[in-house]
Formats: C-alpha cells, sequence, structure tokens
C-alpha cells in the first residue's frame, strides 16, 4: 500500500484537529503544527470540508474543527476524501479487473488486498490514532514478527526475515 503526501499530510492535519477537538484551529496553526506549507494545509483542508469530515468558522474566532467527533472519523474516511478509492490497479477499483489465462484469479487476490487495508483504516478511528489505543486486532498486527521490516526481496511464503534482512 502507498500512501500519497496528500494523504499522509491530511492524516496529519486530521489529528490535530483530533486533538483538540472540539476547538476551532486556523488553517495556518495548522500548517505550522505539521510543519506544511499553508497553500497545501488550505487545499487538504477543502477537501476534508467537501467531504464533510471538517466543518469551517469564519471571523476573529474563525478556523476549521472536526464535523464529528474524533471517535466517529476513521483514517480511512480521510484518506478516501483526498486520494480517492483505497485501492486501485492501474486506476481502476479492483472490481472491475478482469484478466485470462494464469491470471484470471487476479481479481479476488486485489479484493481480498482491498479488504485487508480498509480492515485496518476503517477501523481505527482518528481518536485512536491520536492516543496510539489501537483496536487490539491492529495492535496485534503491529506487534507481528517482521511488520516493522520491508519485504523487499522475500520470496512468497518466507517466515525467516532474519536470513533476508539480518539485524547485527
Amino acid at each position: 500500500m502507498q500512501v500519497s503526501a496528500r494523504g499522509e499530510c491530511a492524516v496529519r492535519i486530521a489529528l490535530t484537529l483530533a486533538t483538540d477537538h472540539p476547538r476551532t484551529i486556523s488553517a495556518g496553526a495548522l500548517a505550522s503544527a505539521q510543519g506544511l506549507p499553508g497553500k497545501f494545509a488550505e487545499v487538504i483542508l477543502g477537501d476534508l470540508r467537501r467531504a464533510h469530515l471538517v466543518a469551517s468558522a469564519r471571523g476573529v474566532e474563525g478556523g476549521y474543527r472536526l464535523a464529528r467527533g474524533p471517535e466517529r472519523i476513521s483514517v480511512g474516511e480521510v484518506l478516501r476524501a483526498v486520494d480517492g478509492p483505497l485501492s486501485e490497479v492501474r486506476g481502476r477499483r479492483p472490481e472491475e479487473t478482469s484478466y485470462e489465462g494464469a491470471a484470471v484469479n487476479l481479481p479476488r487476490l486485489w479484493v481480498a488486498a482491498r479488504a485487508a487495508v480498509r480492515s485496518v483504516l476503517d477501523e481505527v478511528s482518528l481518536e485512536q490514532a491520536a492516543t496510539g489505543e489501537f483496536p487490539v486486532r491492529v495492535a496485534e498486527l503491529t506487534a507481528q514478527e517482521g511488520a516493522w521490516f520491508p519485504r523487499l526481496g522475500c520470496a512468497a511464503g518466507t517466515r525467516d526475515l532474519k536470513s533476508t534482512y539480518p539485524i547485527e
């Protein structure tokens, strides 16, 4: 899975709003809090507002706040608001793909991969991401052996990551 810079920054902004919920925060303060260019933050906030994830207020005390409580907005919702579907294959949704011959079963694999990504990103709320109190199943995934190591070059079914990525 790849998270775009825009998606990552949107989640960072949303987490900043979550930690200060229900307080209204200016776009400039949000950008500054995350070390982002102001205009970039404003574009992201516009996307989040159009997705009804944030609300905006004008005036001296104006700015942005989450439209719902941080416990009711998932990380997946934030990513979709700025990047679209969580999983695509060459610009198409997994269920829209079709192949012939030896690759005929690939759509099922792509759909399963999307379901796995959804099962994490749609289950973790902004509140949980901000506090680090993830659902048990998600916390267990991060505790799995090899979870924090890249898998580049690993053969299918390889369990012995120590031989692939020796730790000195």
